[in-house]
């Protein structure tokens, strides 16, 4: 059917089903993009709004029939590889990172909502059964004793089943010479109305206003920060703070602004310089090239960084120059002919790429322990040797080399398996009648023959083992450490590990942001080799 046939998508027998799955999933992904919207999530909302009104585009236009089918892949790509690229690397010139997750709005709301013990003090408290369904709430100071009027309480199981919403009450306290003489409520009543306790404020005799502060305690609590007006003029030096998010100490006076370079509250003196720590928990900001700063200039970061990156390449370039060389040979082998039995060969080596390899890489973690392993029990009967596989560094490299040559060789077998039949049995005659023997022409028929067809496939499988996550993950979490490195890293990581670690196992906190910077690096890494594996394949075509 060409594209003068397309019929329009509004057309046909069905076309009131299509209308009603156009409508919903546009009703359906408008409220999400609603939702993500009023949450905060622009970036998420856009790539909704953008996939969206194009599929509707798309599927709904008669000229644009001929992109319906490859809609639902381009769509994908955008979805799962470019937005979550741009995202990447967009985190990167940013300090998000477990200490600086909320935005700015968010942080100065939580200082906002913190509390501090005014003058009035802590008073004990009790609750005392009045009638049914009322209490009365006593409170007690030293010789001081106050009481409510009998309350009407709200259990939580009410407001969790009826959705009520709690206001803020005020229930005024009396002085009294004794307090009640009915049964004091065990704690679980208390807990049991706990929603309702919290929103309401006692008023004592003298005006203070009380909270509850614990299961058997109300204080006096005040807010500890106030937000003022943009244009505070500071006494001292009559500048003028234009905001945003001024913030007053209530207890001390003090003013306090957000450092948009550190991304932290921080008091200010009254130059309105900042002064003192800064004031936990931070908020996102714009920090340029700084993490790709730190990548380079970072003692503790820069060490780490070279040490992996050169064993990320020589473990990359050994897997594909060891699966190669096993796979080459094994394959030249099981295709001679004198060789009897092929075929069940052929099937016992291709075995270890049938089994899944996180089960092969956990059994081969067993085989090396250390201390119970067979591997060791074996050369220390032989030689009487117990090598270090998971805390020497040379050995941990070792064993990992090992374990993925086991992995990768049945690959590069079956390739070779498949280029083997392109040869010539010409060459191979031709080259005997001169004389030559099996060796003569595996190194000066078989290999050149399959080198030049092999090679774009031998830089994907160097692509692939530079982001070889699972393997060192599931077999060595890349230990043993590296001394002195200020973020999480270990002497068998790859690159894409340590981005890992840094991201969501640092001890200091997740740093998201130089996790996603060093992530951007891995890429253009990787998009050099995609390109130079382009142009291969292209020099090989010509």
């Amino acid at each position: 059917m060409g594209l003068s046939a397309s019929p329009g998508f509004m057309q046909g027998k069905y076309a009131w089903l299509k209308l009603l799955l156009i409508t919903a999933i546009v009703l359906l992904n408008g409220y999400a993009i609603v939702l993500m919207y009023a949450g905060g999530e622009y970036a998420f909302a856009l790539l909704t709004l953008v996939v969206v009104s194009t599929g509707v585009y798309v599927f709904t236009t008669k000229k644009m029939y001929a992109h319906r089918y490859i809609f639902p892949g381009i769509a994908g790509m955008v979805v799962f590889i470019i937005f979550p690229l741009a995202y990447t690397i967009g985190i990167a010139f940013t300090n998000y990172s477990g200490t600086n997750l909320l935005s700015l709005e968010r942080v100065e709301q939580l200082h906002t909502q913190k509390t501090y013990m005014a003058k009035g003090g802590s008073f004990a408290f009790q609750l005392h059964q009045a009638a049914e369904g009322k209490y009365i709430l006593a409170l007690s100071q030293d010789e001081d004793l106050f009481v409510t009027s009998p309350v009407e309480v709200i259990s939580n199981a009410d407001v969790r089943t009826k959705r009520l919403t709690l206001e803020t009450e005020r229930f005024r306290l009396k002085q009294v010479d004794a307090l009640p003489t009915s049964a004091i409520a065990p704690i679980k009543e208390i807990i049991s109305h706990r929603q309702f306790f919290n929103n309401i404020v006692l008023v004592t005799p003298n005006g203070d206003e009380l909270v509850m502060n614990g299961l058997r305690k109300f204080s006096a609590m005040k807010p500890l920060y106030t937000r003022l007006a943009d244009g505070v003029v500071l006494k001292e030096s009559g500048a003028i703070l234009p905001g945003p998010s001024i913030l007053r100490n209530n207890q001390t006076g003090e003013l306090m602004l957000p450092n948009m370079e550190t991304g932290y509250f921080q008091y200010i003196d009254g130059d309105g310089e900042f002064v003192g720590d800064r004031l936990a928990p931070g908020f996102t900001v714009k920090v340029g090239w700084k993490n790709f700063e730190r990548v380079a200039t970072d003692k503790g970061i820069k060490e780490p960084f070279i040490e992996i990156f050169i064993w990320t390449v020589i473990f990359a370039a050994a897997s594909v120059a060891f699966t190669l060389a096993i796979g080459m040979v094994l394959a030249c082998l099981i295709q001679w002919e004198e060789l009897k039995g092929r075929a069940i060969y052929r099937v016992v080596l291709i075995l270890p790429y049938a089994i899944p390899a996180f089960i092969s890489i956990l059994v081969f973690k067993g085989l090396f322990n250390q201390n119970f392993g067979e591997i060791n029990g074996i050369l220390e009967s032989l030689f009487g040797i117990k090598p270090d596989w998971f805390t020497d560094p040379v050995m941990a490299k070792s064993m990992i080399l090992i374990v993925n040559t086991w992995l990768g060789y049945p690959y590069m077998m079956i390739l070779c398996l498949g280029m083997l039949k392109s040869i010539p049995e010409d060459l191979y005659e031709a080259s005997a009648m001169d004389g030559a023997g099996p060796i003569n022409n595996f190194f000066n028929i078989t290999v050149p023959l399959l080198m030049k067809p092999l090679t774009p496939l031998l830089v994907a499988s160097f692509a692939f083992n530079f982001n070889n996550f699972v393997l060192i993950q599931l077999l060595t979490n890349g230990g043993p450490d590296i001394i002195g490195a200020s973020t999480p890293a270990g002497t068998t990581d790859l690159l894409v590990s340590y981005t890992y670690r840094i991201a969501f196992q640092g001890d200091g906190g997740q740093d998201y942001g130089l996790a996603s910077a060093i992530a951007t690096l891995i890429f253009l890494v990787v998009g050099a080799l995609a390109l130079i594996n382009l142009k291969l394949t292209k020099a090989d075509k010509a």
